[in-house]
């Protein structure tokens, strides 16, 4: 789920959220020009039971909050599947708004995050996340919020899956200054390696901003330099601070899949890139590798490039200080 996103911070800071009251908002907004009644009865309820949930009081697990969105008309594995590169083959076989299917959910978002990097990032006891992930209990939505934000910083995404983002006052304009720092993604992708040098000790150590440092570093143009902050400013991804350019700890990540044109384009980029560095038998670890190989064996790698992904997107999270910034480009693809 993660090959194609472009990290826009090195640690976890979820604080900022107000996941209960996130929750109260989505479930507003599922519940849309219902009365809070009448959206109880639809649900099955007899009593005001989505009063409660919107003063917060109690909440709905994540498969009852999911069959809800479907009893509104929401396709939700089709919402799902946004958060996906393909439907994941468990869609054939579990649905998306059980306990179930939930827990497989969870478990793909987890990839190979372990109990202690999961609780240590929600806040919550390692053995009830575990208990979640084997679908022996199921956590409520607030819950499950954090857990999606905690595995892959796509709570955003997955809010507006289901419903118009801007219908939600807490969320509306986090999404918006998403919305706009996904298209200069895509419109400056040099903008992303920008962004990640700006974290490095080097850049730290500087007084003052130099012109070219950056063009420099990247091995780009001083046009390219250029496109790429005032795109980071435009966005506000970037500040100004004394005579320097800083990033907003506000900063998240974009998933790049959103538009899948655009997202083709943006691994064409980078591709090209690549291609450039090693014609040009820049520093890089190359290699390949011409084969032969079953249908199922082919399948097995597939997987595998899955779950190095997910190893690779864990020690990112993770990995303090900064000090390079890296492409990584991995290319599996049947030639016969």
């Amino acid at each position: 789920m993660g090959a194609n996103r472009t990290w826009m911070c090195n640690s976890f800071d979820m604080s900022h959220w107000d996941y209960e009251e996130v929750a109260a908002e989505l479930l507003r907004a599922l519940r849309g020009r219902r009365s809070q009644n009448a959206f109880s009865r639809r649900l099955g309820y007899k009593s005001n039971v989505v009063h409660c949930w919107e003063a917060g009081r109690a909440f709905p697990t994540a498969s009852r909050t999911l069959h809800a969105a479907a009893r509104v008309g929401v396709d939700v594995p089709a919402a799902l599947v946004t958060l996906y590169r393909k439907p994941p083959g468990w869609f054939e076989r579990l649905d998306a708004t059980t306990p179930e299917g939930i827990a497989q959910f969870l478990n793909d978002l987890r990839g190979h995050l372990s109990l202690a990097q999961i609780a240590a990032f929600t806040g919550r006891n390692r053995f009830a996340i575990a208990r979640w992930l084997k679908c022996q209990t199921e956590p409520r939505l607030p819950d499950f919020l954090r857990l999606i934000e905690a595995t892959s910083l796509r709570m955003l995404d997955f809010v507006a899956a289901l419903v118009d983002p801007s219908t939600l006052p807490l969320v509306r304009d986090r999404w918006n200054e998403l919305e706009r720092s996904r298209r200069a993604t895509y419109e400056h992708p040099w903008s992303q390696a920008v962004l990640r040098l700006l974290e490095t000790q080097a850049y730290q150590r500087l007084r003052s901003v130099r012109l070219g440092w950056i063009a420099a570093r990247l091995g780009i143009s001083l046009e390219q330099e250029r496109q790429a902050v005032e795109a980071l400013l435009h966005t506000q991804q970037i500040e100004i601070t004394g005579g320097k350019y800083q990033v907003r700890s506000e900063s998240r990540v974009i998933d790049t899949r959103r538009d899948p044109e655009a997202a083709w384009a943006l691994r064409t980029f980078w591709a090209d890139v690549a291609l450039t560095r090693l014609k040009g038998r820049g520093e890089g670890l190359f290699s390949h590798n011409v084969f032969g190989v079953s249908e199922h064996d082919l399948g097995r790698l597939r997987e595998l490039q899955k779950a190095y992904f997910n190893e690779v997107r864990a020690i990112i999270a993770q990995s303090e200080p900064v000090e390079r910034v890296a492409l990584l480009n991995v290319q599996l693809l049947p030639l016969a």
